[in-house]
Order: C-alpha cells, then sequence, then structure tokens
C-alpha cells in the first residue's frame, strides 16, 4: 500500500514538474516578441537579428562543449544544414525584425502561431497529409479566415500591412524549415544539439551578408537595448533551445507542442502590460479563431509534432529527434 501511494505521489509531482517546465519555456519563447520590440527602439532589423543568432550561436556552442559534442563534420550535412538556416533562422528572424517595426508584439506571436497551419498546408500540397479529415480541414480554413480579420485588407494599408504580412511569411518560412529537417537532418545520426548550434552558426554567416541592408548603421546602445538584445540571443534563442530538447526528451512530443497554445497568451499578456499595447474588438477577435482553427488541425492526430508549434527552434522542433 505504501509503495502504491508513493508512486501516485511522485507521479503527481512529476506531472508537476512537466507543466511546471512547460509553463516556463512558453514564458521564453512567448516573450521573444517583446525583446524584438525593444531591441528595435535602437537597432535595424538587420542588426537585431545578427545579434540574435551571435548570442545564441555563442550559448549553444558552450552547450556543445560542456555536452562534448562537437559540430557535423559531413559535408553533405553541413549543405543541409545551410538551407534549414536559411528558412528556419536567417529568413525568419529577419522578418520578424522587419515586421514588428509596425506591429505589435501580441499581434506578432499570434500571427507565429500559424506555423501549424502552413505546415498542415504544405503536407497537404506536397502529398504527406491524405485524406485530410472534414474537421481539420475546417480547421485549416477557420485558422486563415482568423489571420484575413487579424491582417484586415480592406482597412489595413501601408507599413502596418506589410508589417503583418512579414509576420505571416515568417510563419510560412518556419513550416517549410520544419519539412525539410524532417526529411533531411533530424534522426540521421548526428546529435540534436550538434545540428541546432551549426544551423545557428550558418544562419549567422548567411545574416552577415545582409550587413550592407541597414546592418552598418551607427548605434547608441542604452542600458535598455543592451539587456533585451543580451536576453534575445541567450536566453529566447540559445537556452530555450536547450530547454526544448529537454521538454522533448521528458515530457515526449505533446507537451512541446502545447507551448505552442500559450505562446499567444503569453506575447499578448507582455505587450499589454509592459509596452502598454491596446488591441482592437477585431485584433481579439482574429486571435480567437486563430488559435481554435489550430485546435482543430491537431484533431485525431495520434501524435503532435513540436515542428508545428510557434516560433519553436528549427533543430528541435521535430518529434524524429
Amino acid at each position: 500500500m505504501r509503495d502504491t501511494k508513493e508512486i501516485t505521489v511522485n507521479g503527481a509531482a512529476g506531472r508537476t514538474w512537466a507543466w511546471a517546465r512547460v509553463g516556463v519555456l512558453a514564458l521564453l519563447w512567448g516573450s521573444t516578441f517583446l525583446w524584438i520590440e525593444l531591441a528595435l527602439d535602437a537597432l535595424t532589423p538587420v542588426q537585431v537579428t545578427l545579434s540574435r543568432c551571435v548570442l545564441g550561436t555563442a550559448t549553444l556552442l558552450v552547450a556543445c562543449l560542456g555536452s562534448g559534442r562537437r559540430l557535423p563534420r559531413d559535408r553533405t550535412v553541413w549543405g543541409h544544414v545551410v538551407v534549414a538556416a536559411f528558412f528556419c533562422n536567417a529568413l525568419p528572424f529577419a522578418l520578424f525584425s522587419i515586421g514588428q517595426q509596425t506591429v505589435d508584439s501580441g499581434v506578432a506571436g499570434v500571427l507565429n502561431a500559424t506555423t501549424p497551419l502552413w505546415s498542415l498546408l504544405i503536407g497537404v500540397v506536397i502529398g504527406s497529409e491524405r485524406g485530410l479529415r472534414p474537421v481539420r480541414l475546417g480547421g485549416l480554413l477557420l485558422g486563415f479566415a482568423g489571420v484575413v480579420l487579424i491582417f484586415a485588407p480592406w482597412q489595413t494599408t501601408g507599413p502596418v500591412g506589410w508589417g503583418a504580412l512579414a509576420i505571416v511569411a515568417a510563419a510560412a518560412s518556419y513550416a517549410v524549415g520544419f519539412a525539410y529537417m524532417g526529411r533531411n537532418l533530424v534522426g540521421r545520426g548526428s546529435p540534436t544539439i550538434s545540428l541546432s548550434a551549426a544551423q545557428l552558426v550558418a544562419a549567422t554567416g548567411l545574416t552577415s551578408l545582409t550587413l550592407p541592408a541597414g546592418g552598418l548603421t551607427p548605434i547608441e546602445i542604452g542600458a535598455k537595448t543592451a539587456i533585451a538584445v543580451l536576453v534575445l540571443g541567450v536566453v529566447a534563442t540559445g537556452i530555450t533551445f536547450h530547454l526544448t530538447y529537454r521538454v522533448i526528451a521528458a515530457e515526449g512530443a505533446t507537451n512541446a507542442a502545447t507551448v505552442g497554445y500559450l505562446l499567444p497568451v503569453v506575447s499578448v499578456a507582455l505587450g499589454a502590460i509592459v509596452l502598454d499595447e491596446v488591441l482592437s474588438l477585431r485584433m481579439v477577435a482574429g486571435m480567437v479563431i486563430v488559435l481554435v482553427g489550430v485546435a482543430l488541425t491537431r484533431r485525431h492526430k495520434q501524435a503532435l509534432s513540436p515542428s508545428a508549434s510557434a516560433d519553436i527552434p528549427p533543430a528541435l522542433s521535430a518529434p524524429r529527434a
């Protein structure tokens, strides 16, 4: 009897700790948009993207060194890593920074949550999603309807409209990158921590090529900007990548995917509390519709992939790891 009671207590404690880790991960991911917003007060989009990649790379290289892992040495692997780094890091990171020049951080977080919708749409196009159930198809259509409501093309023009479009394109880029990762990198013998570090190394190189497009602008960094950039690179990019491994390994892909539903709530809350962002009724309605649509697309799936959750780092995003 005592053993049974101890197992029950330990199981409850384990579940509590598991959800605590998921909550921490959601907070870190969801705060990404806040740090980008603060960094953009003094830096250009290219500078924000490059600093994020550099600091994230340094963090993961230290993690590799500490765990005794090495970067991949195979040229074929590095070729795939460069492609993945473009779609999962360099391009979406830049698009988020560009988009958030005119779009609030909370809205950016919700638009980023459309990644599962793009993943499903890509699956339908390439034929990996067959026999799509009506519920999931309805969720796909409903989710994109929510995006249209947030985007409001009938009344949103100019930089705000282009900013929202950039963020939606970033979410679609994640989906392309995740599909590429699943087909060519993850589960093929290389440690995931090594692939993740290698991707950020490649992303840093790719982003460096964009320095002439605003990256060489003189800057004056105050304490607020320095803290925002440091947290964005080290915590929201580097440490969050590593914590994702822990969640997938300990709690499985389902709990990792759960973060995707919590992330928009965190981004909206932080935007309202820290930045005094105001949401219109139309924006709120669009957010709710997007999240309901995403939830419907996940129904009847036996295994949820963390690659479908929003703003999930590339090399960590497939359950095949």
